[in-house]
């Protein structure tokens, strides 16, 4: 697919496989430069100066603090930052840092409802312009220890990569009985949004 032309530069300031695959199936022309912040220093800074912070804020802080650190290289782009929070039972997950972590994760997490809270933040010139947050429920289902294992060898260390250990858009989709959400919410970037304000801003065509 031919990428539709740009007013000005769009910059996704993340490197998340799985956001640059939504950019670019929705044909929007894009260079990838990652956020260079530390997360979970930045979310315990948040966390002290916040106390009551729940995961929604959490996220959107995340996000605007990518969007503007790479706004700072790109002058005159328009910078889209994300980020993705995963809560349960009050309590916000983080990655899991190898495959007996997922295990672990995946274990608390299954027979109950999660949710993901994914916020984007559009920068220019070092200052936010947009914000937006959207959220998704999941209920996994009572998955055997026997599919457990099959899935952690099947999906590999890709389950690393995410904070819930799944890819919904790959067999990790087995592991739930029901999904109450935007599906693009779900995989990071809630996308109909993005693309109705960069609409609205002029950088791709109406």
């Amino acid at each position: 697919m031919t990428p539709t032309a740009n007013t000005r530069e769009i910059v996704l300031a993340s490197a998340s496989r799985a956001r640059r695959e939504i950019l670019a199936a929705a044909g929007i022309a894009f260079t990838v430069d990652p956020a260079n912040v530390d997360e979970p220093a930045l979310r315990g800074e948040h966390m002290q100066r916040e106390p009551g912070a729940g995961p929604i804020a959490v996220a959107e802080m995340l996000a605007r603090a990518k969007a503007v650190d790479v706004s700072k290289r790109h002058g005159g782009a328009m910078v889209i930052g994300a980020d993705q929070v995963l809560a349960f039972k009050g309590e916000v997950l983080s990655k899991p840092g190898d495959i007996a972590a997922a295990r672990k994760a995946l274990e608390r997490l299954r027979g109950h409802t999660h949710e993901l809270h994914a916020a984007v933040a559009f920068a220019e010139g070092g200052q936010i312009v947009w914000t937006h947050t959207a959220s998704a429920a999941l209920t996994m289902r009572e998955f055997s220890d026997g599919f457990l294992d099959d899935y952690l060898v099947r999906a590999g260390d890709r389950v690393c990569q995410s904070v819930g250990a799944y890819e919904l858009e790959g067999v990790g989709v087995q592991l739930f009985e029901r999904i109450e959400g935007d599906y693009f919410t779900i995989l990071g970037l809630p996308l109909l949004p993005v693309l109705s304000e960069l609409r609205s801003r002029g950088v791709i065509e109406k």
